[in-house]
């Protein structure tokens, strides 16, 4: 089958058809290459670059100028997968026309097809007034990074009945707003699969059980590449850290020793220009 763009469209077609929904995070061309060829469908350039490509202990200090960097980036090297620009701290939560205004330069400078803000029912304008400027809006709800200092840390969300019961009544609102579809992080899986049975948009999972209509992992931590915050809800398909770093000593190795370069990494040059140059010096 002829492999096509992943659209808003597209994305919901899957969810009215029960089709589970693969999403990873990329922050640059090599990365969305390899996502992209794996046939993900939906890429999240995430701020959680922030922890695992730029070494912060939170999401918060990002910036517009490096989402933006990062967008293009990932851009250039993904063809089919959606891609989704992960709204910054303080680009969206001051004033909806700012919001408006740094949405838009997602599209237009970071090459995205949709953006992702994080928040519920106090997002609700925000959302309307960025969906209608013609720019698709993912929401995230549950343990939303941005707002690690309020929530007292990275933890569990709506395990209480009233707190679910919030959850619940800020996906719809989400939706009603215009989102055309939502991330459930750090949610029990009674709760989540509540919401993704009420909601007609699709909701993205990362920590919130099976019941979701598509899940979502950080690239570096499917791969086995980041150690420094390992969530239970984690996977690691791969354990590559180990192995890049044996490769790079190896390499260290080979230079110290004098092993490498060796004859076959050097360009030659014919005798007689050898000769040539030698007489000149």
């Amino acid at each position: 089958m002829e492999r096509k763009k992943v659209t808003v469209l597209s994305l919901a077609a899957r969810k009215r058809r029960r089709e589970p929904i693969t999403m990873l995070t990329a922050y640059d061309y090599t990365g969305a290459l390899l996502v992209d060829a794996a046939g993900i469908d939906v890429i999240l350039i995430g701020d959680s670059l922030g922890m695992v490509v730029m070494g912060l202990n939170t999401t918060i200090p990002v910036t517009m100028e490096e989402m933006l960097h990062h967008c293009r980036a990932v851009a250039r090297g993904a063809t089919y997968a959606h891609l989704v620009g992960d709204m910054p701290f303080l680009s969206y939560q001051a004033d909806a026309s700012e919001a408006v205004r740094n949405a838009g330069r997602f599209l237009k400078e970071g090459m995205v097809d949709s953006v992702k803000l994080e928040g519920g029912r106090e997002m609700v304008e925000t959302v309307r007034a960025i969906v209608a400027a013609g720019i698709p809006v993912m929401g995230h709800i549950g343990l939303t990074p941005q707002s690690v200092s309020k929530l007292g840390g990275f933890r569990t969300q709506g395990k209480t009945a009233a707190a679910a019961r919030r959850l619940v009544d800020d996906a719809l609102a989400l939706e009603e707003a215009g989102c055309y579809a939502i991330v459930l992080e750090a949610v029990p899986g009674p709760v989540a699969a509540a919401i993704s049975e009420r909601l007609r948009i699709p909701t993205i999972g990362i920590g919130a059980g099976p019941s979701c209509d598509g899940q979502v992992l950080v690239y570096h931590d499917v791969l086995g590449l980041f150690d420094k915050l390992q969530p239970t809800f984690v996977k690691e398909y791969a354990q590559l850290r180990g192995p890049i770093v044996e490769a790079f000593t190896a390499y260290r190795d080979d230079v110290v020793a004098g092993r490498f370069p060796a004859e076959e990494h050097t360009f030659p040059m014919s005798a007689d220009e050898l000769a040539a140059f030698q007489q000149s010096l």
